[in-house]
């Protein structure tokens, strides 16, 4: 038979009608992306809850709690996002260690990406808006989306790409 027809499949079919978008994405399955998307929002409140819980175990005995916090659940929530993705959304046999070192190349290649291309961004919305104070947020926010366009095909080229 196909794919069954979901709730997920058809909103992420009709985003992808529009013509430019369709070329860009014609070689994605949308379900695939679409369980991407799920995992991803899954994956952003368990690493927003991680960080939070482990500051607040940490601010009474660890100045700037936030800190070791961070360092602590970055493994954890690539981990969890690793496997989300493996069991979920590439859905993948085997490999355990080869895909998490490669996702982790991918996460690290992002991370770096950002910070490099953030300073230029908030130049950018600066100068095209006028706009001062929010301009580092705005350019986070168009950061975070090329992110996730990024990451998703980082994950699906190769960190979850099968061995030739």
């Amino acid at each position: 038979m196909g794919t069954p027809i979901t709730k997920e499949t058809t909103v992420v079919s009709k985003l992808l009608q529009v013509a430019w978008i369709r070329r860009l994405t014609s070689h994605v399955p949308p379900e695939q992306f679409g369980r991407y998307l799920v995992v991803g929002l899954f994956n952003t409140l368990f690493g927003y809850g991680d960080f939070a819980l482990l500051t607040a175990v940490l601010d009474p005995v660890v100045p700037h709690s936030y800190i070791p916090a961070s360092i602590i659940a970055a493994p954890l929530n690539i981990t969890v996002s690793y496997l989300g993705y493996k069991w979920f959304v590439f859905k993948t046999h085997g490999n355990y260690l080869r895909e998490w070192s490669r996702c982790l190349m991918v996460y690290g290649s992002a991370m770096a990406l950002g910070v490099v291309l953030l300073p230029l961004v908030v130049f950018l919305v600066r100068l095209t808006t006028g706009l001062d104070r929010p301009a580092p947020y705005i350019a986070g926010a168009l950061l975070m989306g090329f992110g996730v366009i990024y990451s998703f095909l980082g994950h699906k080229n190769f960190s979850f790409r099968p061995r030739q």
